[in-house]
């Protein structure tokens, strides 16, 4: 058995800081659980400005998220703006007490201009927790079935469980709950997603609308 807590927050737009102290009280609030998962881009909302938002690979809330995953003794899971090369990637970290791991967005949203201030990610990631694969995406990869199949290979599936964290709109919540649905059954696995509430500085609504399949 595994257990999971997501948490879907109205996330202070572009104030890192905040965020965290509000994650703090968040957290200590938490039965102990194995998982815990945070929405796209926890710390600052789904901002292009890449410059002013943007840490580097081993910045503060890297750490930050450390010192939870060793204090609550769990994985901690979601995804920040991260500047390494000089490129930008929209980069999911799974944290736990003794190992950090981490997945770049591969489909990123052109409509929002997400592939004009990001650079796309080209490896997929399977990490294992408590005897159970899981394989962590976001957002938009929801879109694209082939990026998250679950290839069948000597009587074994890849991965047990999909996750999905986003900022997905509420007006496309019946697209969020179909596609979760349809990743469920294609790949017969689990199916964890887990969107953001309230509204952000673009004046998009968001109405979480987790699922878990």
């Amino acid at each position: 058995m595994i257990k999971i807590a997501s948490i879907q927050t109205n996330i202070i737009w572009e104030n890192p800081k905040a965020n965290k102290l509000e994650y703090d009280k968040l957290f200590q609030s938490l039965e102990p659980v194995d998982l815990i998962i945070l929405p796209e881009m926890f710390t600052t909302g789904f901002s292009m400005k890449t410059e002013n938002i943007a840490e580097n690979s081993s910045g503060e809330t890297l750490f930050w998220l450390q010192e939870h995953s060793k204090s609550l003794d769990t994985c901690i899971l979601g995804s920040l703006p991260i500047k390494e090369n000089n490129k930008f990637f929209n980069r999911l970290y799974v944290v736990k007490p003794n190992e950090i791991r981490c997945y770049d967005k591969r489909y990123l949203f052109s409509m929002a201009y997400e592939d004009r201030h990001y650079s796309k990610g080209e490896k997929e990631l399977v990490f294992e927790l408590k005897g159970w694969k899981i394989k962590p995406l976001i957002c938009y990869d929801l879109r694209f079935p082939l990026w998250s199949k679950n290839k069948y290979k000597n009587n074994e599936f890849d991965y047990d469980i999909l996750v999905y964290v986003a900022n997905w709109p509420a007006v496309r919540s019946n697209a969020w709950t179909s596609l979760l649905k349809a990743r469920a059954i294609e790949n017969m696995s689990y199916v964890v997603g887990v969107n953001r509430i309230g509204q952000d500085a673009n004046e998009i609504k968001y109405n979480g609308t987790l699922k878990s399949l």
